[in-house]
């Protein structure tokens, strides 16, 4: 006896809880006639319990049957139904045949709705099983193709089975099969389907095994239809292979599916073979495919044209290629460079490895390519004006790809390229020289020698020929304010603006040539010798002329001490020290004559730097020799002396008389100190303003020495040694600070002048009581800093 309670229950699609449930126990289920008027079912069964019916239905006889039986159990009763069918059968002669009638009548509308009458009743010896499977395949592939994931032809587990099922039960030929699905998979691959090439060499390998009598097992027979088809279908197939391979880019973008261009490559070389025995010589397979690459270059740069004028802008529609203005066709042919070098960095990242057997073939195809655009570019070119560098952006553009290329460096179109921009380049150097020349020239003529950071008035306007939009290219000389490049480019601006400019318009000059990368090395070398010689006279004349300049500008210079170093001095001595540094990369070149050119040029900036140093020195010393020349006036058993001395004697009996030659003393140490800040300030070069002080210190010292060793027998004056001490004391404290070494600054002529010094010092003291009110050669913390 069961122990569970058995119900009905009606759900809602997706509900979990029913609707309607009613217990089946006490009921007993049979089955019942059609109820007219009622929908939802053909066939009828009830329960009954006292009287209480609960009539249900179902689609077909069958499904009547199980649910009868499962409620039979269920509600446990003895009577056990009997469908009407079987009642009928049963009792032929009693009973109605109008349920059985309506039964196999609907049945009969199924089975005809699906139009499987005709077959369930068909011999099958008797229909022609080959025709209908080449149906099944086609519809069967047909239903795969459309599945929303890519199946390349692949039939699913299931078909596969359905299908070898359908072949052994009904003697379906093997090689039949694979010519319908070679068949059907051309026809899919012609009509835009991606199919796996491998499919396609397994069916044409096993269709071939059969055509040319090498079956593995070394049984297998063809009929002379299925030859024939498969030598149709051979011939086809070979012209769709070569087709995809004419069309790689599209029919296999990007590489993908992965591997497939190469299958193709594989399969068109089995099937070029004449059987499957025989191989067919690498050379025939090669022309066939260098056929198809010719034939690539052509649709690939046909439609990257289509393509580059689709993306273009369309501000003209109408207009045409020959009427657009020069730059216009300079900025298409430009944009259409950039596309065809996308599309061979695409070929070599994604097909390259299929044509892996030919990389020559696949460079060949490239220069047919190039060869394509060489007549567009060229057009493009011939309509630009003359002295025009707004192409020289194209060149760098396709030689930066073409020298990297080691199959199309120096190639046919490579040396067109090259053949192209050759005079080009070669015009545009020598209008840059001429163009420099005139703006040292002018420049020079008109220079102001300010500091460039300090200059208000604009640059010299001299025009330049227009330059490419380079990575460092020429802007045009501003015409107001100082250049934005300057600071930039340098970290001082203290120099001229002739020479910041010419310097400037040298490196840019000679980057813009590097940053051409030309690769055919014996021109290359050319153009940077040329250059480097280049740079080399301009540096010359430059240097020369601010030496010229330099000594007009110092011979006006007051020899006093009213004499203070003008900005524009610092600023000659300023281009010389740039020349020195700008010359190390302007002019060097390894190497021969010209590495002697170079050696030249820093021989010229070094003596003119001497010479410049050795001038300011002269001018300084002059000065002290002025200072000195007014002490000369105090030399004893002179005139000036005596009246001198007697008229301060006097007066000091009744008047504080100041110190006598301080002043002198004073104004000397004062322009000895503002000249060498103003150097230290204004000068860049730290080496040379160490030179310059040295000398200049030792200079001094050694007129003073010169000075005092006229006197050797004469006692100095004591303004004299007053002044003298003074000098002597700060000028050898001030250069220390200065950073002149003790070497230098305890030289032997020193010692003689501080010896003299303190032994006149000595006889004042005894002499003068006192006389030197401080004054003392004695080095001292307390001394008054004057």
């Amino acid at each position: 006896v069961s122990q569970y309670t058995f119900a009905m229950c009606s759900y809602r699609e997706k509900k979990s809880e029913p609707q309607e449930l009613m217990q089946l126990e006490g009921y007993t289920v049979d089955y019942t006639d059609p109820h007219p008027g009622l929908q939802g079912g053909r066939m009828f069964f009830n329960a009954v319990k006292e009287g209480d019916t609960v009539i249900f239905a179902s689609d077909d006889e069958q499904d009547r049957i199980l649910w009868v039986q499962a409620m039979y159990r269920a509600t446990g009763q003895s009577y056990k139904p009997v469908p009407v069918i079987q009642t009928q059968k049963l009792n032929p002669k009693g009973g109605t045949l109008h349920a059985d009638a309506q039964l196999s009548g609907k049945d009969g509308d199924r089975f005809q709705k699906h139009g499987m009458d005709e077959f369930i009743s068909a011999n099958p010896c008797k229909l022609d099983h080959a025709f209908l499977f080449r149906i099944l395949q086609r519809q069967t592939l047909d239903h795969r193709l459309n599945d929303s994931y890519s199946c390349l032809g692949w039939f699913s587990p299931g078909q596969v089975f359905v299908l070898d099922e359908y072949c052994a039960r009904y003697g379906v030929r093997g090689c039949h099969r694979h010519l319908c699905y070679l068949t059907e998979l051309m026809e899919h691959s012609e009509n835009g389907a991606v199919i796996d090439p491998t499919l396609l060499h397994y069916s044409f390998a096993f269709c071939a095994s059969h055509v040319h009598g090498n079956r593995p097992d070394g049984i297998g027979t063809v009929s002379v239809e299925e030859k024939e088809r498969f030598e149709e279908i051979k011939e086809r197939l070979s012209s769709l292979l070569e087709n995809q391979i004419s069309h790689f880019r599209y029919c296999f973008p990007f590489g993908r599916p992965e591997g497939a261009l190469k299958a193709t490559l594989s399969l068109l070389e089995r099937v070029l073979m004449k059987d499957i025995a025989t191989p067919i010589p690498a050379e025939e397979v090669k022309k066939v495919v260098r056929k198809c690459l010719e034939k690539a270059a052509l649709i690939n740069y046909t439609r990257l044209t289509e393509y580059a004028k689709i993306e273009g802008p369309a501000e003209k529609e109408t207009e045409t290629m020959s009427q657009a203005s020069p730059a216009r066709k300079l900025e298409e042919i430009l944009h259409l460079a950039e596309l065809c070098i996308e599309v061979l960095q695409q070929n070599e990242e994604h097909h390259a490895e299929a044509f892996a057997w030919w990389p020559d073939l696949l460079a060949e195809h490239a220069e047919k390519f190039w060869a394509l655009f060489t007549v567009d570019m060229d057009t493009a070119l011939e309509a630009q004006p003359q002295d025009s560098w707004d192409s020289f952006p194209l060149f760098q553009l396709l030689n930066n790809f073409l020298r990297n290329d080691t199959l199309l460096c120096n190639g046919k179109f490579h040396k067109h390229l090259q053949e192209i921009f050759v005079p080009l380049v070669v015009r545009y150097v020598d209008l840059m020289e001429s163009s420099i020349a005139q703006s040292i020239h002018r420049g020079f003529e008109q220079e102001t020698w300010q500091p460039v950071k300090n200059i208000a008035n604009s640059l010299p306007n001299v025009a330049l020929p227009k330059v490419p939009s380079l990575p460092l290219n020429l802007p045009q000389i501003p015409n107001i304010s100082t250049p934005s490049w300057m600071p930039s480019l340098y970290e001082s601006t203290n120099g001229s603006a002739t020479s910041e400019d010419l310097f400037w318009k040298l490196d840019a000059l000679q980057m813009f040539v590097f940053d051409l990368h030309w690769p055919e090395q014996e021109f290359a070398h050319h153009l940077e010798q040329r250059l480097k010689l280049m740079a080399s006279d301009m540096l010359e004349a430059c240097v020369k002329r601010t030496r010229t300049a330099f000594e007009l500008k110092l011979q006006k210079a007051s020899k006093t001490t009213d004499l203070r170093i003008p900005a524009s001095v610092c600023t000659m001595f300023n281009v010389l020290v740039d020349a020195k540094k700008q010359s190390t990369k302007l002019c060097a070149l390894d190497g021969g004559q010209e590495q002697q050119y170079h050696s030249k040029i820093d021989d010229l900036i070094d003596n003119s730097v001497k010479e410049i140093i050795s001038l300011l020195v002269s001018k300084f010393v002059s000065v002290l020799e002025g200072v000195l020349s007014k002490l000369s006036r105090y030399d004893e058993g002179t005139f000036f002396s005596s009246i001198l001395s007697f008229t301060v004697k006097a007066a000091a009996k009744y008047v504080d008389v100041p110190k006598p030659g301080m002043d002198l003393a004073d104004t000397y140490i004062m322009f000895v100190r503002q000249n060498q800040d103003i150097l230290r300030e204004k000068v860049n070069e730290e080496m040379y303003i160490e030179k310059l002080f040295d000398q200049w210190y030792s200079s001094s010292i050694k007129v003073i020495c010169l000075w005092l060793t006229d006197r050797l027998d004469l006692q100095l004056h004591i303004y004299q040694l007053k002044t003298l001490i003074k000098i002597v004391k700060k000028t050898y404290r001030d250069f220390r600070l200065q950073g002149v070494l003790e070497g230098t600054l305890n030289s032997k002529t020193y010692d003689t002048v501080h010896r003299r010094l303190t032994v006149e010092e000595a006889t004042a003291s005894v002499s003068e009581g006192g006389g030197l009110q401080g004054i003392t050669m004695k080095d001292s913390d307390e001394e008054e800093e004057g």
